[in-house]
């Protein structure tokens, strides 16, 4: 459960409360398929619901780093004919290293051009920092991203900056956390707008088993 569903930086949610549930089928090989999913506002082009199929392979490549590449689909199976092209695809590859009690963790993701995409493609990047606090549950974060091409529509020149800092806390299959999200992108002056922009706090609770 997710107080505002945040998506590099964007609130896709209109700053609203929702679940999201996922599956992963993993192999001792290191390949593994997962779904994921969230509730989104119900709209002509995107539905109510969010679907993302995943494919990859992940491995520890040498003491404490690891390398994860993997391809998403992501899918709206709400989207109705008429209202334009929705569905894209991404791929993304991350390499994460362990010293100690901290964690560093490199991402590229990479979608080439589609229609749902404004036909351009588009590069994220992104560096996160973990601290896992000794003899604690709490687990300290912060990140850094960068988007430039179809999915930085939502800014003016195409590109934008997106941060964060947060904690967690984890307990048995419980999962708590707090994050304060923002972005560098530009005001419009318009409202309902500037509000999925706007730097907010987002809460987290999950569950796995």
């Amino acid at each position: 459960f997710v107080s505002d569903y945040r998506f590099r930086g964007i609130s896709l949610s209109n700053e609203k409360v929702e679940v999201q549930p996922s599956l992963t089928l993993t192999h001792d090989s290191g390949f593994y398929v997962s779904a994921w999913g969230s509730g989104l506002p119900d709209s002509p082009l995107y539905g109510k619901f969010e679907l993302d199929l995943i494919a990859g392979y992940s491995t520890e490549v040498a003491p404490g780093t690891t390398i994860d590449l993997n391809t998403t689909y992501y899918t709206y199976p709400g989207h109705q004919n008429g209202a334009g092209p929705a569905n894209y695809v991404e791929f993304i590859g991350s390499v994460s290293h362990d010293i100690g009690p901290v964690s560093a963790t490199a991402l590229a993701a990479y979608a080439p051009s589609q229609k749902s995409l404004g036909s351009d493609d588009s590069i994220y990047l992104n560096l996160g920092l973990g601290f896992a606090v000794p003899n604690s549950p709490l687990t300290l974060n912060a990140g850094l991203g960068y988007t430039d091409g179809g999915l930085g529509a939502a800014a003016p020149d195409g590109n934008y900056l997106d941060w964060s800092v947060g904690a967690s806390f984890t307990g048995g299959p419980f999962t708590a956390s707090v994050a304060y999200i923002d972005t560098d992108i530009k005001k419009t002056g318009v409202k309902a707008v500037d509000t999925l922009y706007d730097p907010t706090v987002v809460f987290t609770l999950g569950v796995a088993f």
